[in-house]
């Protein structure tokens, strides 16, 4: 971010504003916790933030301090637009292009407040006057951090504000273990354990509080994996049939998509998830090494990412979806190859 922007924004935040803090739909933990660190925040330099968050999202994420104060748009649309419409300041965290708000993305474009966009995603659209983009990031937590440090606030970060934090950076990170989590993000966290974040409890709440259904569906998602050895690709479908007999509920499936990653020789993971409610199957891509996942969703699926991580659409059935998958591999099979 600019020093120039630092030094406006300094100005902006110092006499009470009413700032609304925006994630994208579907959000996880890097989201909700990147917004609700940075309520805390803003909550300790006198501001009254309010989180709207276009749907809901996983029970593993509803542990976060003040997690109850975020508003739903969906189901509450007329009393949250005009929440927006009277904002002084409208914070975008971990998304970069008004769709990803879904609902809200109407109005977002007619808000009059000053945007501020933080976000870690590739080729972001110029909506916002305050733009602190970086792709190198680790997740859009670890950049709220450097944001906080940018204004020279750092003293301010408590317990609450760290726990949000780590939260979104163990996440986004995979538990630390991908390419993006550089020593920086080490000794940021390694700062937020200090602040009093506890990892081990964090850790526990996300990832270990597993339903029955849950790994009966994860079974089937495994049996239904396809492995295509000639283009180091494994993909996974889940009907939505399947989800419903195994009582599927909001983030269930987050992480299936990294099984077909982690099978030996395999660099290109995909999951295709039928929903029936939007009309769509949901794409989830990951990848290893140099092959960018972000540009194959948004050459082929409407959607986008990171290299490594991205998502998007089909709104195609899912043996159409499939078909047309496997039909356009054949024109990446050096590249996957490589």
């Amino acid at each position: 971010m600019k020093e120039q922007d630092i030094i406006e924004i300094k100005d902006l935040l110092s006499e009470p504003k009413k700032i609304v803090i925006v994630p994208h739909k579907n959000p996880d933990g890097d989201a909700i916790g990147s917004c609700l660190g940075l309520y805390h925040f803003l909550t300790k330099l006198n501001h009254q933030p309010l989180i709207i968050a276009p749907n809901d999202y996983p029970e593993f994420l509803k542990w976060m301090p003040n997690e109850t104060d975020i508003l739903k748009y969906e189901g509450h649309t007329e009393s949250c637009d005009k929440i927006i419409s009277e904002a002084d300041i409208v914070f975008t965290l971990d998304f970069n292009a008004f769709h990803r708000a879904g609902q809200m993305e109407a109005i977002l474009e007619s808000s009059s407040a000053v945007k501020i966009m933080i976000d870690h995603h590739q080729q972001p659209d110029p909506y916002a006057k305050y733009m602190y983009s970086d792709v190198t990031m680790s997740s859009t937590c670890e950049m709220v951090y450097h944001f906080i440090d940018m204004l020279d606030q750092t003293e301010l970060i408590d317990k609450n504000i760290a726990s949000c934090l780590y939260t979104g950076i163990m996440t986004d990170t995979g538990s630390f273990r991908f390419p993006s989590t550089s020593s920086t993000t080490m000794r940021i966290t390694a700062n937020l354990l200090d602040k009093g974040a506890n990892g081990s409890d964090i850790h526990n709440a996300v990832y270990d509080n597993n339903s029955e259904s849950r790994f009966q569906l994860l079974g089937c998602a495994l049996r239904n994996m396809v492995v295509l050895p000639e283009y180091k690709t494994a993909y996974i479908t889940l009907s939505q049939e399947e989800l419903n007999n195994n009582n599927f509920k909001k983030g269930d499936t987050e992480g299936f998509v990294n099984y077909g990653l982690s099978l030996k020789g395999i660099c290109f993971a995909v999951i295709f998830i039928e929903s029936q409610k939007e009309g769509i199957i949901k794409v989830s891509l990951r990848s290893k090494g140099d092959f960018s996942v972000n540009e194959f969703s948004r050459m082929h699926f409407n959607g986008g990412g990171h290299t490594n991580a991205a998502g998007g659409r089909s709104t195609e059935n899912m043996k159409s979806t499939i078909e047309y998958f496997i039909s356009i591999l054949p024109s990446y099979k050096n590249a996957l190859n490589s």
